[in-house]
């Protein structure tokens, strides 16, 4: 490790060399990726500097140990230096684990009722409602792609866009099967029902032209929009189905009365959903390896419990339970989603150790 960091630590002063050059800026794409590379190593290696420090300290104060008066002085500050070196050494290992990179990407965030009829799609509206507050909290956009409305509210399916730095990275974890127990509205008995939804969370590829699709492998069909909207938008077919044949994958997309919007907006989700589909079969692979709990990429598995009577939420996949119910729904996630962001990096460090 300590190899690593001193070529790290070369590295910085070899860019801040470069970009103090007359010509730095001569070549602007080559100017952001150096400053953007100065900035990811600038906390890394300050506190690669302090760690060296530490060590100099307990160098410093071996030599004083020879000396009765200063001897318990001596080891004191040792001790402490040792401590302070442990410490930074775990924060180093934490720092310098392999990045995702998508973690700073936008996302397409999809909703899908499953069991439990009318019940399971008004918990998927709940759910956007819960991920929606959490946006806001972040002051990140949502946009509305798409949304197959419910007779009695809530979604059968819904699809919107987030779009702020680091959605990603705090939302990843929230794919997977979400079950809620609960009394429904229609339910006259006062009986508990369970009833469960998917969610994917999906990084938003940088270009539609990142992921490789083939223009002979898209059936694109175009139809009259149906739903909320406004007379407007049921005039023309606006409305557009993209197929992708070799996975089966389908999008449809109508916010927009213009049909050319509503292509644009679907082959976004299309380009996601493909890398998406790529990304879980690295990520399965990996899980298999280390027996990972999280970010297994399997849509399948049920994550977590939402229990109103008991005003209580389980993750199942670290044992987390927390009984503030309400505030979760109303978006404050971020208590369950560093629990989640540090159990993941705890594997990771695990494998390094392997």
């Amino acid at each position: 490790m300590l190899a690593k960091l001193d070529q790290l630590a070369n590295r910085l002063v070899e860019l801040d060399e470069l970009l103090m050059h007359p010509d730095a800026t001569s070549n602007m794409d080559s100017y952001r990726k150096m400053t953007r590379e100065h900035a990811e190593l600038g906390p890394l290696v300050a506190l690669y500097r302090s760690y060296q420090e530490a060590g100099n300290d307990i160098a410093t104060a071996q030599e004083m140990l020879g000396d009765p008066d200063m001897k318990e002085f001596a080891q004191e500050e040792i001790e402490a230096a040792k401590a302070t070196m442990a410490q930074l050494e775990r924060e180093l290992q934490t720092m310098l684990l392999p990045k995702d990179v998508n973690d700073e990407r936008n996302i397409f965030l999809e909703i899908r009722a499953g069991t439990g009829g009318d019940e399971s799609a008004l918990f998927a509206g709940d759910l956007l409602r819960m991920y929606t507050r959490f946006a806001e909290r972040n002051r990140w956009q949502v946009e509305l792609v798409s949304s197959s409305d419910s007779d009695l509210g809530g979604y059968r399916e819904v699809i919107v866009r987030v779009v702020g730095n680091g959605a990603y990275s705090k939302l990843k974890f929230e794919s997977g099967g979400h079950r809620v127990q609960r009394v429904p509205a229609t339910e006259t008995q006062g009986r508990i029902h369970t009833s469960a939804c998917t969610v994917a969370v999906m990084p938003e590829a940088d270009e539609v032209e990142d992921v490789n699709i083939n223009p002979a492998d898209l059936r694109i069909d175009t139809y009259r929009a149906s739903g909320a909207g406004g007379q407007h938008i049921n005039k023309t077919d606006s409305a557009v189905r993209i197929t992708h044949l070799p996975t089966g994958i389908v999008v449809e997309c109508q916010d927009d009365r213009s049909q050319h919007k509503n292509k644009a907006q679907a082959m976004k989700v299309l380009a996601a959903r493909i890398k998406d589909v790529q990304l879980r079969e690295q990520q399965s692979k990996e899980a298999a390896t280390r027996k990972s709990l999280i970010g297994s990429g399997d849509r399948s598995e049920r994550i977590r419990t939402y229990n109103f009577p008991q005003g209580r939420l389980t993750d199942h996949r670290i044992n987390l339970t927390l009984y503030k119910l309400d505030f979760i729904m109303d978006g404050d996630l971020t208590e369950l989603t560093n629990a989640l962001a540090a159990e993941h990096q705890a594997e990771l460090l695990a494998a390094l150790g392997d």
